[in-house]
C-alpha cells in the first residue's frame, strides 16, 4: 500500500500487506490502461511512430491532481473524462490522437480493475503460500499431539492438533487454487467502445483489442463484457472464499487461546501486542482478532458485487459504479487477512501439556463412544450406549471419572463382568491416544497434497 493508505488510523489493521487499491493505485492503473491503448493503437498503424511511448511517459500518477479529477468526476459520473483531458494536455498533438482512441470510460475503469486485481491476487497468493507452509509445519510437527476434538463447542472425541492444522492447510490450498485459477483465466481486458461494438475504429477494432490485451498481459475476451459481470463475481467469490478459510483459522485460534482453554498462543514475536487499555494482564490474540475483523466484511461485499451483476442493456446505471470501491475493499481486506494469517501461523505457539491437561480434566468422558463400542458386541449396541450414557451422567453429577462411574455401579459392573471386561480393558479404552482413527493418514494426505501442489506450481 502507499504510505497515505497504510499509515491511516486503521490502515495497519485492515490494509496490511502488499495489496494496493487506494486512489493512487486506481489512478496509475487507469493511466497504465490508457498508455497501453496508445501503444496498441500505434502498433495497429493508427498513430504515428513514437506516440505510444510519449503517452506512456506522460501517464505517471504524480503528474495528476487526484483531487481535481475527483471534483470533475461529479460532472460525468466517473473520473475518466477528466483524466483523458489532463493526459491529452501533457502530450503533443500527434500523441494526443492516440489517447483514449476507440475507448469508453468503462473500458478504462474495468481494465484498471483487472490490473488492480492481478496485483492484489499476486500479493494475496504470496501471503497465502506462506500461511500454507506454516500450517504444514504445524501439521507435521504436531501429528501426534493429542487434544480434545470439539463439536458444538463441547468436548467430543480426541483428535490431534496436527489434524486441526492439516484442516487449515487444505482449506488454504483449496482457496489458493481458486485464486490462481481466477488470476490466470478470468482477468480480461475490457475494450468495447461506446456500446460494445468498437465502431469508431472500424475494421481495426478487434486488432486493437488484441494488441491492448497483449500490452497489458491480460486475457482477450470473446467480446466486450460491459454488462456481463461474471468475471467480477468469480473474482469476488474467490476472494470471499479465501477470507472464509482465513476467518475459520482465526476463529479456531481465538477459541483455543481462551484463558480457560489456553492451548495455543500467538507467537513470542508479538510479545508487545495484545494489551488492553483497561486490563494490564491481558494478552489478546490480536492477529486472529484482526483477521476476523477483515473477513467478517467479505460476505457483504460479495453480496453487493453479486447484486450489481444485474445490469441494463449495454451500460449499467449505478450497478457498475457500485462495484469500484466494493471490489477494492474486498481485495484490500482479503490481502490484509492473508498477511496477518501468514504471521499468525508462523509464530503460533502450541501448548501440548495444556491440551493433555484439558483432556484429563474431562475424566474420560470424551472416550464414551469408544467404551460403548467395546461393550457393544457383548451386550448389544443400544444397551451399551444406554449404559455408558447413564454412567456419563453419574460421572458428571458426582465429579468422578467415567471409568469409576462404570465400575462402581452394580448394574454396569455386572454387565462388564459378564462381557469379560475389567479395569484394565476400561483403562485401555479410556486412553485418548488409542482412539484417533485415521488421523495420521489424514495428516499424511494433507501434507502430501500440499507438497504436490507446490511441486506443480514450481515446475
Amino acid at each position: 500500500m502507499s504510505g497515505s493508505e497504510s499509515d491511516g488510523l486503521f490502515g495497519g489493521l485492515f490494509g496490511r500487506g502488499a495489496v494496493s487499491t487506494g486512489d493512487e493505485a486506481w489512478l496509475q492503473a487507469m493511466l497504465d490502461t490508457e498508455a497501453a491503448l496508445a501503444r496498441a493503437v500505434e502498433r495497429a498503424g493508427l498513430a504515428v511512430a513514437g506516440t505510444g511511448a510519449a503517452v506512456t511517459e506522460a501517464a505517471r500518477a504524480y503528474r495528476f491532481d487526484r483531487g481535481e479529477l475527483g471534483r470533475q468526476a461529479t460532472l460525468t459520473g466517473n473520473p475518466v473524462p477528466a483524466l483523458v483531458r489532463a493526459l491529452t494536455g501533457l502530450v503533443s498533438p500527434d500523441a494526443a490522437n492516440s489517447v483514449h482512441r476507440g475507448a469508453t470510460s468503462q473500458d478504462i475503469i474495468d481494465t484498471a480493475a483487472m490490473l488492480l486485481a492481478r496485483q492484489g491476487l499476486d500479493a494475496i497468493l504470496t501471503d497465502m503460500s506462506a500461511a500454507a507452509d506454516a500450517a504444514a509445519a504445524l501439521a507435521g510437527s504436531h501429528a501426534r499431539t493429542v487434544m480434545s476434538g470439539r463439536t458444538l463447542l463441547q468436548q467430543a472425541v480426541p483428535v490431534t492438533f496436527g489434524l486441526v492444522a492439516a484442516g487449515w492447510l487444505t482449506g488454504i490450498d483449496d482457496a489458493r487454487q481458486e485464486l490462481r485459477r481466477v488470476r490466470e483465466t478470468r482477468l480480461a481486458v475490457q475494450f468495447g467502445g461506446a456500446a460494445g461494438t468498437l465502431a469508431s475504429l472500424g475494421d481495426a477494432g478487434p486488432a486493437v483489442a488484441a494488441l491492448l490485451a497483449d500490452e497489458l498481459g491480460l486475457r482477450l475476451p470473446v467480446l466486450p463484457w460491459h454488462t456481463d459481470r461474471l468475471r467480477i463475481i468469480e473474482l469476488a467469490a474467490a476472494l470471499a472464499g479465501a477470507s472464509a478459510v482465513l476467518g475459520k483459522i482465526a476463529r479456531d485460534v481465538t477459541l483455543l487461546a481462551q484463558s480457560e482453554i489456553a492451548e495455543v498462543h500467538e507467537g513470542a514475536g508479538a510479545a508487545s501486542r495484545g494489551g488492553s487499555s483497561a486490563m494490564p494482564h491481558k494478552r489478546n490474540p490480536v492477529a486472529a482478532v484482526v483477521i476476523l475483523g477483515c473477513t467478517r466484511r467479505a460476505p457483504g461485499l460479495l453480496a453487493t458485487l453479486a447484486a450489481c451483476a444485474e445490469q441494463e442493456h449495454q451500460r449499467a446505471a449505478g450497478a457498475w459504479h457500485a462495484e469500484w470501491q466494493t471490489l477494492a475493499d474486498l481485495l484490500r481486506l482479503t490481502g490484509s487477512a492473508a498477511s496477518w494469517a501468514a504471521e499468525l501461523l508462523a509464530g503460533l505457539q502450541v501448548d501440548a501439556a495444556r491440551m493433555q491437561a484439558n483432556l484429563d480434566a474431562a475424566a474420560g468422558l470424551p472416550m464414551a463412544e469408544r467404551v460403548a463400542a467395546e461393550l457393544g458386541p457383548a451386550i448389544g449396541r443400544l444397551a451399551a450406549h444406554d449404559l455408558v450414557a447413564a454412567a456419563s451422567a453419574r460421572a458428571t453429577a458426582e465429579g468422578t471419572g467415567l471409568g469409576e462411574a462404570l465400575l462402581s455401579d452394580p448394574v454396569a459392573a455386572a454387565s462388564l463382568g459378564a462381557a469379560g471386561i475389567g479395569r484394565a480393558q476400561i483403562d485401555a479404552a479410556l486412553d485418548p491416544a488409542g482412539y484417533l482413527g485415521a488421523t495420521a493418514e489424514f495428516v499424511r494426505r494433507a501434507l502430501a497434497a500440499h507438497q504436490d501442489l507446490e511441486a506443480a506450481w514450481n515446475q
